[in-house]
């Protein structure tokens, strides 16, 4: 417990998956078809055409991973972080609210990808030393679960067919594969941790693009005095002009994290995308003798 809640603040690190969003109200109108072993339908059953596009859409979904990091380097936006301690009765008993100009950059080196977050403050909140609260990073690369570098990471199985608007919408269920690396890691005191989760992913059929991501703890953390931690994380369309595209781009994030006499609650809320341009000016001085 104590190792959990040090007197400073706790930092709570994710590097793993994530990408895109519907709006909660369509999900909750989805027309949804649920899968059973013993029809004729179903993941598990006798369809191999449907099979064969859960596989196709995983493999596209993959690709558009690769894409996904390239394009939120080249992109910068408004962040609003609440950080809520939450009492009795699920009730919020503390807040703070800060606001950040967000960027997230990615590099490929020795075939491994690297990701950092640079946040600028606009407006820093009020911070009371006596309060402890919880500190969520790195989150919005939980699209790592599917990326080809974790694939031997995770076993995924089909759930359920959605229609959204039109669109259809595979939702997955995945858990981790005893033993393997995992792109999730929650750093105490110094020290980085890592996360065995599992959860439910919405892909887009059509685009490969991921529409949802709700993952838990596989295992409760005791030694750590971590009881839970869960993370929901939607994406949306963002339209972009000169030249004019469409990227699937952070939107809002929920983490929860409870320990035995602790709960946190991080909501972060991504608007106001724009293009990052950097210019860079190089001044030639005269040479010297």
């Amino acid at each position: 417990m104590t190792r959990f809640l040090p007197r400073a603040k706790t930092l709570l690190a994710f590097l793993a998956f994530l990408t895109a969003m519907l709006a909660c109200a369509a999900l909750l109108r989805a027309q949804t078809t649920t899968f059973s072993r013993n029809e004729p339908n179903s993941p598990g059953g006798e369809d191999p055409p449907f099979l064969a596009r859960v596989n196709a859409t995983m493999v596209h979904s993959r690709k558009q991973i690769d894409s996904f990091f390239e394009q939120t380097s080249n992109v910068v936006c408004r962040e609003n972080v609440s950080q809520t301690v939450v009492g009795k009765n699920n009730k919020p008993v503390y807040q703070e609210d800060s606001v950040f100009e967000y960027q997230m950059q990615s590099s490929s080196q020795k075939g491994s990808m690297r990701l950092e977050e640079l946040r600028e403050p606009l407006k820093v909140a009020f911070r009371d030393p006596n309060r402890t609260l919880l500190i969520t990073n790195g989150f919005t690369n939980m699209l790592m679960v599917m990326h080809e570098h974790y694939e031997t990471s995770y076993t995924f199985e089909p759930l359920a067919e959605e229609t959204v608007e039109g669109r259809t919408i595979l939702k997955l269920h995945f858990k981790p594969v005893p033993g393997a690396s995992s792109p999730a890691a929650i750093q105490l005191l110094g020290r980085s941790y890592p996360l065995q989760l599992k959860g439910d992913i919405w892909i887009d059929e059509a685009t490969g693009a991921v529409v949802k991501l709700i993952s838990s703890l596989d295992s409760r953390m005791e030694d750590l005095g971590l009881r839970e931690l869960r993370s929901e994380i939607h994406y949306s369309l963002v339209q972009f002009h000169d030249p004019e595209e469409a990227y699937w781009m952070p939107a809002s994030a929920v983490i929860e994290v409870e320990t035995p006499k602790q709960y946190w609650r991080n909501v972060h809320r991504f608007t106001e995308y724009r293009r990052f341009r950097a210019s860079i000016q190089v001044q030639m001085g005269e040479k010297t003798p």
